[in-house]
């Protein structure tokens, strides 16, 4: 069923250095995680005490927005990014609305291939599966995708807490940056698909936001925090679901459970869903 079967070898994940991943899993106060990711996460939080919060918001929002369009109809999802599996799973969210929902988790990550099969639960009524490819391989992501999702119907396309980790295009023969990765993914979505996205942001607290930067810079991975009107950018051509471009915890709040903490918060993010016309 999927390219990441329970069987397949274990990938060799390195212990020695932070993985933005398992940080994002002990934020969450999940289990998959190392020493050398707890250290650094601590560093974070001596910067920033508020992100194990901000996190929870930024999966709450996942779960808010997955409902939202499963209840307007949509069955079909792709979530590119999909990180260590963290209940409730968008495919479960998905699933509790839709049975019938179809999922593809895509990720290009040893530690997300070492917790597929977690993914690959799904109910009886829809499919589950999960494809190993680059997200700036969009060609091979939908080629990979289409054993599961049918690309001439709508597909929801989730880009949660990714894009700040990949960067602009450095020159005319460089590699896609983020917002070339959007598009060429966009392009090959039927009218009627929608993105949802969430992004870090150094525009509340850009101080907090260069010592957090240099941070992952310098033990697992560069940080590309960006402005609203950069975040903007990624739904060009796309019409924007209400209330638009806010922070996690502003995208339709009544649809969702309080998080302890949340209240008052500066905000971190952005985010926001929008449709292929």
């Amino acid at each position: 069923m999927s390219e990441a079967a329970p069987n397949s070898p274990s990938p060799y994940i390195d212990t020695t250095r932070p993985h933005p991943a398992r940080m994002y899993d002990w934020f969450l106060g999940g289990k998959d995680n190392y020493p050398v990711d707890e250290e650094m996460g601590r560093k974070v939080l001596a910067i920033e005490p508020n992100v194990p919060v901000l996190a929870q918001m930024n999966r709450e929002f996942m779960r808010r927005a997955t409902g939202w369009l499963a209840a307007q109809g949509v069955r079909q999802f792709l979530d590119i990014g999909t990180g260590i599996p963290t209940s409730p799973n968008l495919h479960q969210v998905a699933q509790g609305v839709a049975p019938d929902a179809r999922i593809v988790y895509c990720d290009n990550d040893p530690i997300v291939l070492a917790h597929a099969e977690a993914l690959l639960r799904s109910h009886p009524e829809g499919s589950v599966d999960y494809v190993q490819a680059d997200v700036r391989d969009s060609a091979a992501i939908v080629e990979r995708a289409s054993r599961s999702l049918d690309f001439s119907k709508p597909v929801a396309l989730s880009l949660i807490a990714l894009l700040h980790f990949v960067g602009d295009r450095t020159g005319p023969d460089g590699e896609a940056g983020a917002h070339e990765v959007v598009s060429g993914l966009v392009d090959l979505l039927a009218p009627g698909s929608y993105l949802v996205l969430s992004h870090v942001t150094a525009d509340f607290q850009p101080e907090k936001a260069e010592q957090v930067g240099s941070l992952y810079q310098a033990g697992t991975a560069s940080l590309h925090p960006r402005p609203r009107a950069e975040f903007a950018k990624f739904f060009t051509g796309l019409e924007f679901v209400e209330p638009g471009i806010v922070s996690e915890g502003e995208w339709r709040p009544e649809l969702g459970e309080p998080i302890p903490g949340e209240e008052g918060i500066v905000k971190a993010g952005y985010s926001a869903v929008a449709r292929k016309p």
